[in-house]
């Protein structure tokens, strides 16, 4: 096994700061800016009025009449993923404008290179990332509130009324209470360099616990999304330039790259809460059969689109020490019972991800080739993902 020496010694306090993780949000932006100084309000203007200006058509022209702005004065990282946000809804908007097939292949330049620029400082994609419209795309409402539906808002919408509040806050509720487990990563590391069963029996427990919560978050989706206005709206805006049909080259970045390039849309592939999971629980998404190394390719791929920071962190885990081979070593079934339960878990997240994905695109798409924002075919994808996590139950020999 090989053993991270660094996460075996720090604290979870100390991984936190280092890979960019908040102890309540998880991987989400803690409290995120909403305003940003001129020059940049125009961006934040345009951002917060895109439903409306889509509306009477005039998001277009208002873009085009935009002057090219340094990103010079953007210092902070939360100035800079706010701007990164607001440029990736506007550059959807921009792309797909009233989503009725009258696409724009090119972003004009003064978009297009404050947008590649920030984005290269960030270490992300100019598109709208998962990072951007879940976690970096909410606030409270009562800042001394608690972390609820009914008290948080979004940032920024795209038409389709509630649709987008409701996907993107059930989308960062999901990961916030899966994110609670990640600090007890040092006790489950410690347990297994110390040979602790009982630590390692109770950071289990509680992993299994956070990933049941999860599970309770994603229900309020049917509360708070409606399939038809997903389906025929929202998901178009999410939709990327990579493997679509419609820019079969991708979308020229004017001034700052001479051809189209080709991105995937935000999807929740590129959470690293579940990657995470995976990782610390030895599943390998990647099995040998075609359907597994197709889906195991494309979420190495989704690591991209993720902050550098979190990148890394999975990079970390990965070479940490083996939790499965712990479980496995001590043929002590009690153990192989908690661990199954956090593999249980992910497998259940992962079958309601499937059945929503039919919900939501499969029967309102009525038997059209349905892929998902991010590119890929999405129901063999989730299957093959659901399919390996399963198979990474202990089993009684």
């Amino acid at each position: 096994m090989a053993h991270n020496g660094r996460l075996l010694m720090e604290s979870s306090r100390e991984i936190f700061e280092k890979y960019h993780i908040d102890e309540e949000v998880g991987f989400a932006l803690p409290n995120p800016l909403e305003e940003l100084p001129p020059p940049y309000d125009e961006w934040i203007s345009i951002a917060k009025n895109l439903p409306e200006l889509i509306d009477k058509n005039e998001l277009r022209k208002k873009v085009d009449q935009l002057k090219i702005h340094s990103i010079d004065a953007l210092r902070d990282h939360k100035s800079q993923r706010l701007a990164h946000l607001a440029l990736g809804y506007i550059t959807m908007a921009y792309v797909w404008n009233q989503g009725d097939g009258d696409v724009r292949k090119v972003l004009p330049e003064n978009i297009a290179v404050p947008y590649c620029k920030l984005s290269d400082k960030l270490g992300l994609p100019p598109i709208l990332v998962y990072a951007d419209c879940v976690l970096a795309n909410w606030k409270k409402k009562d800042p001394s509130g608690p972390m609820t539906y009914e008290n948080m808002d979004i940032l920024f919408w795209f038409p389709g009324g509630d649709c987008s509040k409701g996907f993107f806050l059930v989308s960062l509720l999901v990961e916030i209470a899966a994110a609670s487990a990640i600090k007890v990563i040092p006790d489950l590391f410690r347990a297994v360099k110390n040979e602790d069963r009982n630590t390692m029996q109770k950071a289990l427990r509680y992993i299994a616990s956070c990933l049941h919560q999860a599970r309770k978050e994603f229900e309020q989706i049917n509360e708070y999304v409606d399939p038809s206005t997903f389906f025929n709206v929202l998901r178009i805006y999410l939709s990327g330039w990579k493997g679509n049909s419609q820019l079969p080259e991708g979308l020229k970045y004017e001034g700052f790259w001479n051809t189209p390039k080709a991105f995937a849309g935000g999807s929740a592939a590129q959470s690293s809460i579940f990657q995470c999971f995976d990782v610390l629980l030895g599943i390998q998404q990647s099995s040998g059969d075609v359907p597994s190394e197709s889906a195991a390719r494309f979420l190495q791929e989704m690591r991209n689109y993720m902050p550098p920071a979190h990148q890394e962190f999975l990079l970390s885990l990965e070479s940490g020490p083996s939790v499965r081979e712990f479980v496995l070593s001590k043929g002590d079934d009690e153990l192989q019972e908690d661990y199954n339960e956090c593999v249980k878990a992910m497998v259940s997240l992962r079958n309601y991800h499937l059945q929503m994905v039919t919900k939501y695109i499969v029967i309102p798409s009525n038997q059209q080739e349905n892929k998902g924002t991010g590119g890929t075919s999405v129901m063999t994808f989730l299957r093959s993902v659901r399919g390996t996590t399963k198979n990474f139950l202990l089993r009684d020999n």
